[in-house]
């Protein structure tokens, strides 16, 4: 019997990319190569998908346009798998001991105030936060108050313990459940 549980799931993309590179440099799987569609359902389980966020920033085509290149052909993937959304934020570029840094800028913020407003709208039952970022339990709070629930996904060796206290669910998923996503 299917659970009706209407969910969406909200990428902190930065955090992942960054979760599943360590997880890949332990493997010969590509990153490039990893199956988001089929992970998002994975997640969403027998419940209602309504529809996944992933919030990224663009990088710089100046500093390295074949990395660029291959950043706005896994844009454009993502783009493909129905029912996903690719939320694209700001990258800031800025010195630090007279090297170059980038940094993905209000992406947490962007899934904050959408992770609220489709709350408030009634637009699930759940929200699935794939992040191990613990800046966003002020967020699960407020959500919480809209009378929702927040399951969130958390890594083998990388999870936030302040979201997993303030989350209805907790997921961790091991490396090797991860590997089963790419492709």
């Amino acid at each position: 019997m299917e659970n009706l549980d209407r969910v969406v799931v909200f990428i902190d993309g930065s955090n992942l990319y960054h979760i599943l590179k360590n997880i890949k440099n332990k493997s010969k799987d590509k990153l490039t190569e990893f199956d988001f569609e089929k992970f998002v359902k994975y997640l969403a389980g027998d419940r209602k998908l309504i529809r996944a966020y992933y919030y990224t920033a663009p990088l710089d085509k100046k500093k390295d346009e074949k990395t660029y290149s291959k950043q706005q052909q896994f844009f454009e993937k993502l783009k493909k798998i129905p029912d996903f959304e690719l939320v694209l934020c700001r990258m800031m570029k800025e010195k630090i001991n007279g090297k170059e840094v980038y940094t993905v800028k209000e992406d947490d913020i962007c899934l904050a105030i959408d992770m609220l407003k489709l709350a408030h709208k009634n637009a699930y039952d759940m929200a699935i936060l794939v992040s191990s970022d613990g800046d966003f339990v002020p967020a699960i709070q407020a959500v919480k108050e809209e009378g929702k629930k927040v399951e969130n996904v958390g890594f083998e060796k990388k999870f936030s313990w302040h979201l997993r206290q303030k989350c209805d669910r907790f997921k961790q998923l091991s490396n090797e459940e991860v590997k089963k996503f790419f492709l």
